[in-house]
């Protein structure tokens, strides 16, 4: 019983084999083409995360401003504790200056090209006043 179980184990470790040298093949034949791109997968993929991030924290703060009330509001009159209100109005403060923080962190502007307003920003404020709203929609 163990031999049997010990030949079907190798059997299916050669398969795996070979399924990781074919892929590993393939990858080294059509890699060239992923070369010649002029935007890299990954600059291209950055930029649709900060797009997609944009958008998911106006969705957050929009949610988030009305549960910061309803939160308030039931902490005044004594149905929550005010520490749940100062949670989420502080989850919303980091949601805030995530952008910030990365960029800080990583040192880059997190796949933006130079001169390029497409690098995710904290939402405090900028220089031109707009907040959560870029004009032309940026």
């Amino acid at each position: 019983m163990y031999n049997e179980f010990r030949r079907t184990e190798m059997k299916n470790v050669k398969k795996m084999f070979i399924l990781c040298s074919l892929a590993l093949v393939f990858t080294v034949i059509l890699a060239d083409a992923s070369f010649a791109a002029e935007d890299s997968l990954m600059a291209v993929a950055a930029s649709k995360a900060i797009v997609m991030f944009r958008h998911v924290k106006s969705i957050i703060f929009i949610v988030g401003g009305f549960g910061l009330v309803g939160i308030a509001f039931q902490a005044i009159f004594g149905k929550v504790k005010w520490s749940w209100f100062a949670g989420l109005a502080v989850g919303l403060a980091i949601l805030a200056a995530a952008g910030a923080i990365v960029n800080y962190a990583t040192g880059d502007q997190m796949g933006a090209k130079a001169g390029s307003s497409e690098d995710a920003q904290d939402t405090f404020g900028s220089d031109d006043g707009a907040g959560l709203y870029k004009p032309g929609g940026k």
